[in-house]
C-alpha cells in the first residue's frame, strides 16, 4: 500500500532539477521527463521512481514471462527497462556482436519513492514502510542548491566502431538484400564508444537534455550502469483498453534562418523516400498490433505528421488499437517488441540482417524505458539518442541508425547518422 500526498510547486522547472540531484543519491533511479512538450497521449511533465522495494533482473531466456509473473503478481508501479535482445526470447534469433556495456537484457523494480510532476502540482507515492520520510524528502529536496554545471574535465576521446568505408559497405550489403526481396526496409547503426572515461552522469544527462528538450528525456540508474536518453520518440502506450504506437520515421536538420528551416520541414512532409519509409513502418506495427487488438479496432490516427524539436524536424505517425480487459499488460508488449522503427519490414528477416552486419550488440540502445501502473497500464519510450555509460568499466556508448530502403543513397545515410550523432558529440566535447 502507499501514501499519496500533494504538494503545490510554484516553481517546476527549478524543482524538477533538485529533484534529480536528489534521486541521484539512490542505487535505483528513473526519472522521466517530458520537458512540457505538448501532444495527444502527454501524461506527466515528469515522474521520479527512486529506491527499489523489489526488483527482477534478467537475461533473454523466458524474460517475457518472468516479467509477466513479477508485473501480474505485485500490482504496483514498475519502472525500468526492456532491451533490444529481448527479440531473442520472442523469436528463434541470437545476438553475438561486441558487447562492451553488458547491461542486463531487462531490469524492473518496484520504488519504494515515486514523485508526479503536471504543472504545478506535484503528488507523491511512497510505501507504507517508509511514508514517515515523505515531509524530511520534500524539504530536503526543496532546499537543493543546484550547481553551477561544469563541462567534464576529461573529455572521453571517442572512437568509431564502424569506418566510413566499412559503413558504405555495409549499406550497399543491405540494399542487396532488399534488391533481392528478403528485406523492404531495415534498421541500420553503428556504435561510437569510448574507454577509460571518467564522466559525471547527471552533468552529462543536464546538458543533453538541454540540447534537445525531447519529450521522452530520460535519466536512468542501476548501480554504476546509467542510461542517458534524449528521446524523441514513444515506442507504446496503454491508457484503460486503448493502446497508442507513435513511431519515427523520417529526419531533416534544422536552420537558424527561419526561411530556410521552414523549407527543410516542407521538404521533408513532401519527400517521397521519407513517406514511404514511415508508411512501411506504420504496416508493420498494424500487424504486430493486431495480435492483441479487438477486431476491427487497429486505426492509423495521424499519418507522416511532421513535429518539430530543437535538434531536429521528425515524420511521426500514430497508429492506435483497442485490447480486451483480458489482455495481459506483457502480451501486448511482447507481441510488438522490439518496436518497427528500429527493425525493419518484414521484421524477422530485418532482425536477421541487422545481426549480421552490424559489429555491435544493441543492448538497452533501440530497446525501451519505462513503467507499468498498478492496473496495468504503461508507457514506454524508445532508446535512441541516448548515451549508454558503466561507471565501473569507466565505458561509455552511444549509437546512431537510419533506415534503408531502395531508394538509399549510403552517402546520404552516413550523413543523417552523423546528424543524429551530433548532440551527443555536442555534449561529451564540450567545453
Amino acid at each position: 500500500m502507499r501514501t499519496a500526498i500533494t504538494k503545490h510547486i510554484s516553481k517546476p522547472q527549478e524543482f524538477k532539477s533538485q529533484l534529480l540531484h536528489w534521486a541521484n543519491q539512490y542505487r535505483e533511479v528513473v526519472f522521466l521527463d517530458s520537458n512540457e512538450f505538448q501532444q495527444a497521449y502527454s501524461s506527466y511533465d515528469c515522474m521520479v521512481a527512486v529506491d527499489a522495494f523489489t526488483s527482477i533482473t534478467t537475461d533473454c531466456q523466458n524474460a517475457f514471462e518472468d516479467l509477466y509473473q513479477y508485473q501480474s503478481h505485485s500490482k504496483d508501479w514498475l519502472f525500468g527497462y526492456l532491451s533490444y535482445d529481448l527479440k531473442n526470447d520472442t523469436e528463434a534469433l541470437q545476438s553475438h556482436n561486441f558487447d562492451g556495456l553488458g547491461f542486463p537484457d531487462l531490469f524492473f523494480f518496484q520504488p519504494k519513492k515515486i514523485f508526479f510532476l503536471k504543472g504545478n502540482e506535484l503528488v507523491i507515492h511512497y510505501l507504507n514502510l517508509c511514508d514517515d520520510e515523505v515531509e524530511e524528502d520534500f524539504e530536503t529536496i526543496s532546499t537543493i542548491e543546484i550547481p553551477i554545471s561544469l563541462s567534464n574535465l576529461n573529455k572521453p576521446i571517442i572512437q568509431q566502431r564502424v569506418s566510413k568505408e566499412s559503413y558504405l559497405q555495409r549499406i550497399e550489403k543491405m540494399l542487396e538484400y532488399i534488391h533481392i526481396g528478403s528485406i523492404y526496409e531495415a534498421n541500420f547503426c553503428m556504435e561510437f564508444y569510448a574507454e577509460k572515461a571518467a564522466i559525471d552522469p547527471v552533468t552529462v544527462y543536464e546538458k543533453l537534455d538541454a540540447i534537445s528538450e525531447p519529450p521522452f528525456a530520460t535519466f536512468f540508474k542501476n548501480r554504476e550502469q546509467y542510461l542517458l536518453s534524449a528521446s524523441p520518440e514513444r515506442y507504446l502506450k496503454k491508457v484503460a483498453q486503448k493502446v497508442i504506437s507513435q513511431p519515427i520515421k523520417g529526419t531533416a536538420k534544422r536552420s537558424f534562418d527561419l526561411e530556410q528551416d521552414i523549407f527543410l520541414k516542407k521538404e521533408l512532409k513532401n519527400s517521397a523516400k521519407e513517406r514511404s519509409e514511415n508508411i512501411m513502418i506504420v504496416d508493420l506495427v498494424r500487424n504486430d498490433l493486431s495480435h492483441t487488438a479487438t477486431k476491427g479496432s487497429v486505426i492509423v490516427e495521424e499519418l507522416c505528421q511532421v513535429y518539430t524539436f530543437k535538434q531536429v524536424h521528425q515524420m511521426i505517425s500514430t497508429i492506435t488499437s483497442k485490447v480486451d480487459a483480458t489482455v495481459s499488460p506483457v502480451e501486448i508488449i511482447k507481441t510488438t517488441f522490439p518496436m518497427g522503427s528500429m527493425t525493419g519490414a518484414p521484421k524477422i528477416s530485418a532482425m536477421k540482417i541487422i545481426e549480421e552486419l552490424e559489429v555491435t550488440k544493441r543492448g538497452l540502445y533501440s530497446g525501451a524505458v519505462g513503467y507499468f501502473t498498478p492496473t496495468g497500464d504503461f508507457d514506454f519510450n524508445v532508446v535512441i539518442r541516448s548515451i549508454l555509460y558503466d561507471a565501473k568499466k569507466q565505458y561509455l556508448s552511444f549509437s546512431v541508425g537510419s533506415a534503408i530502403t531502395a531508394q538509399s543513397i549510403p552517402e546520404n545515410e552516413y550523413e543523417e547518422c552523423l546528424l543524429k550523432a551530433k548532440a551527443m558529440f555536442e555534449v561529451l566535447q564540450s567545453n
